[in-house]
């Protein structure tokens, strides 16, 4: 990016509407002050107010010269999010298309940033969240957010006006002090820009190690029980390979958000049981929950409606149409703390799990509060998952990524896989979080920089079967050595017990890709190409999507 061009500061004061403007330095009102630094690789812009204002704005305007070659990549708002590299002719698709009664039935804006994030449909005006870079070649400008915690980040292009905006997610904001917003910009190989990046950032070290394993989810969805879970456990004494962690997917409890109740006539014997035969099988025993939501056939949504968030009508906030349809918690409700507290003590320390998915977290930002932005309290609920699992690790999932930085060990980075390529024709018009094999192996690809420096990648699951599955040999064989090639954590949900020696052969050599360093990656008419490195050998592998 060649320079700064405007600083842009709304906000309104005591009913009245002011805007503060400065290229550089500073500019100010007699009770508010808007400063800026801006050094060619690092701007830092302060809002400090001694009197209280509602922010409207906060954004920064860079000038770029996009070139007809370049690749932009913005980080989508969450976990599945679509993210992928464009052109600079790239357009992004909301919600504007979809009747009114079915995005309302299907609470479908609720899983992304629809309500709060203009989508122009135009050439060019793309957006993401957090970090995004442009590419020419192997040359890559990284542009990253160095504070999310006072409130998301989100970065605009507009490629025929050859402009880069960075714009504070801060609109509402009741503030009596200082807000800032921090970001640096690095040019250099892919290597040179993520180290630096991340080196930036100053994230503990991340002590996960890769893991291999199973999740029940693909295989069984919601129909589990101790006995088929049993069997599913022993199929995995068939392979070649011993598998780290078998995770216990969503179906164990009576409703989602009642975690002491655990569904008896699946579980006779309770989830303990279940996690005693993982731990004598020498396997991690891990486990579903979403700690932010309820669904409303819960007993927490009958009996707990002071725990749910509501908006400024007072309406309880939905966070999508999974289950039968859900709603998200207050977690700074005291009695929401308590009882995560005790439901996080009882799974892991009564039931034995080590492992914990925790899911459809982004539910806790989805409405912000006066005195809080989103960023705030996704940051806020992040911390205190992390206080309450104590020594268990975490794979975050459906998170926005930013606010799961350092905080989790494993972390998914795509939608879910689905059981064919991508979707029903209809669901393909649909939100950005859908789900889509397709959608998730690309985000694996696209947010694979990722892995080693925020937390490890979990991409999903593979599918060496042929049952079940509407993906022919060629979509299965794609998918698994895709993820294998950029995650750490390579999970299926296959039978293993029926994998023949063609399917053994084709697991020894997705752990031979583990090894392997993607180096390069090129999207272009719907042929992926893949650059790897495995030892002293390169290989190059083009993939039709």
């Amino acid at each position: 990016m060649k320079e700064l061009k405007q600083i842009t500061l709304k906000f309104t004061q005591n009913g009245s509407e002011f805007c503060l403007m400065t290229d550089g330095g500073a500019a100010q009102t007699d009770h508010v002050r808007l400063a800026a630094e801006w050094d060619g690789s690092r701007i830092s812009v302060q809002v400090t107010t001694d009197t209280e204002i509602v922010l409207e704005e906060l954004s920064a305007v860079f000038s770029h010269d996009f070139d007809e070659s370049e690749r932009i990549f913005l980080n989508g708002w969450q976990s599945w999010t679509d993210s992928i590299e464009h052109s600079i002719h790239g357009k992004m698709r909301g919600l504007d298309h979809v009747p009114r009664n079915i995005l309302e039935k299907y609470a479908l804006t609720q899983y992304g940033d629809y309500n709060f994030t203009p989508y122009p449909n135009t050439v060019g005006h793309l957006h993401g969240w957090t970090y995004g870079y442009f590419r020419c070649g192997e040359q890559f400008t990284l542009i990253g957010s160095l504070n999310e915690r006072d409130g998301f980040t989100r970065i605009e292009t507009d490629t025929p006006e050859a402009a880069v905006k960075l714009c504070k997610d801060c609109a509402g904001l009741h503030l009596h002090d200082s807000f800032r917003m921090d970001a640096i910009v690095l040019n250099g190989t892919e290597a040179q820009v993520f180290d630096g990046y991340f080196a930036a950032l100053e994230l503990p070290e991340i002590k996960a190690k890769p893991i291999f394993g199973y999740t029940s989810w693909y295989r069984r969805y919601a129909d589990i029980s101790e006995q088929k879970l049993i069997d599913d456990l022993l199929g995995l004494h068939s392979l070649d390979y011993r598998a780290d962690v078998f995770q216990v997917d969503d179906g164990w409890a009576t409703a989602v958000g009642d975690w002491f109740s655990v569904d008896k006539e699946k579980f006779p014997n309770g989830m303990d049981n279940v996690a005693d035969a993982i731990r004598k099988a020498k396997q991690r025993p891990g486990i579903w929950l979403a700690p932010f939501v309820c669904e409303e056939k819960s007993e927490i949504f009958r009996d707990h409606k002071d725990w749910l968030v509501t908006d400024r009508e007072g309406n309880f906030v939905k966070g999508g149409s999974n289950w039968s349809g859900f709603y998200a918690l207050d977690i700074y409700h005291p009695g929401v703390r308590a009882y995560l507290r005790q439901v996080f003590d009882t799974v892991i320390h009564g039931w034995g799990y080590a492992l914990l998915k925790l899911d459809f977290l982004y539910a806790a930002c989805i409405q912000p509060r006066p005195d809080k932005t989103r960023g705030r309290i996704m940051a806020d609920a992040m911390d205190f998952l992390r206080s309450i699992t104590q020594d268990a690790e975490i794979l975050g999932c459906g998170v926005p990524l930013g606010s799961a930085f350092g905080k989790v060990d494993y972390c998914r980075i795509g939608c879910d896989v689905s059981l064919d390529w991508d979707d029903k024709p209809y669901m393909r018009v649909m939100h950005r979080e859908r789900i889509s094999t397709k959608h998730s192996l690309l985000n694996s690809v696209f947010r694979r920089q990722l892995d080693g420096r925020a937390f490890l990648n979990d991409p999903d699951v593979f599918f060496l079967r042929r049952d079940r599955v509407g993906m022919p040999a060629s979509q299965r064989q794609c998918l698994a050595e895709i993820n294998a090639l950029t995650g750490s954590v390579l999970f299926t949900s296959d039978d293993c017990a029926e994998y023949n020696d063609n399917q053994q052969m084709m697991l020894r050599r997705l752990m031979l890709l583990r090894e392997a360093e993607v180096t390069a990656a090129e999207l272009e008419n719907d042929q992926l190409t893949l650059r790897f490195r495995r030892g002293e050998k390169e290989y190059t592998k083009q993939y039709p999507l």
